[in-house]
């Protein structure tokens, strides 16, 4: 689906560079473990539109398409691209945005343009460090001070999670609560 449903329910979006591991986290979050809901692939860019996910009645959450590298055309990569900013500077029901980047490596220039932009539109936004599994607490400690000195953010907008072992979810689902109470 790539057009807003008509609804009244507040959204949260979940956004991140192709490969950072979004559908994989946001089945996790869902409790989808055998039966997936969002598509995984090994493959860059297999979400390639908007998908909405009713959750409970209480909001929608949204799986963006990937920010940034992707296997596939220029131009189609550009048109993900402006649907996404589209729907984050059109949208009063947006209470949200969780910007997914990957732990095994320092945010790059396309995690710093897509937090500017969250920033332009005035979207609350949640940092999340994804695949902290493949990290030892060393490492992690270090992915964690470096996103919030690169992105210039404290350390409580970013949580660490793991979509392999369900490390954060808690936290997450908490996080997103508060936004969604906020409404």
């Amino acid at each position: 689906m790539s057009e807003t449903p008509k609804t009244n329910l507040p959204q949260i979006a979940f956004i991140g560079r192709s490969n950072v591991g979004k559908s994989s986290l946001i089945n996790r979050l869902l409790g989808r473990h055998k039966k997936k809901i969002a598509r995984v692939s090994a493959t860059p860019g297999k979400t390639q539109s908007m998908n909405f996910y009713k959750i409970n009645n209480l909001f929608i959450m949204v799986d963006l398409p990937g920010w940034g590298y992707a296997k596939a055309p220029l131009t189609l990569r550009e048109k993900w691209k402006n649907l996404v900013k589209r729907y984050i500077s059109g949208n009063n029901k947006l209470m949200g945005v969780v910007h997914l980047i990957d732990s095994r490596h320092p945010p790059t220039a396309i995690d710093l343009q897509l937090l500017e932009l969250l920033k332009v539109e005035g979207s609350p936004s949640l940092i999340v460090l994804t695949k902290i599994d493949k990290l030892n607490r060393m490492n992690r400690s270090q992915s964690l001070h470096s996103a919030t000195r690169v992105l210039q953010v404290e350390e409580d907008q970013v949580l660490l999670t793991s979509s392999k072992n369900g490390e954060g979810k808690t936290e997450l689902l908490e996080a997103i609560g508060t936004l969604v109470e906020s409404s």
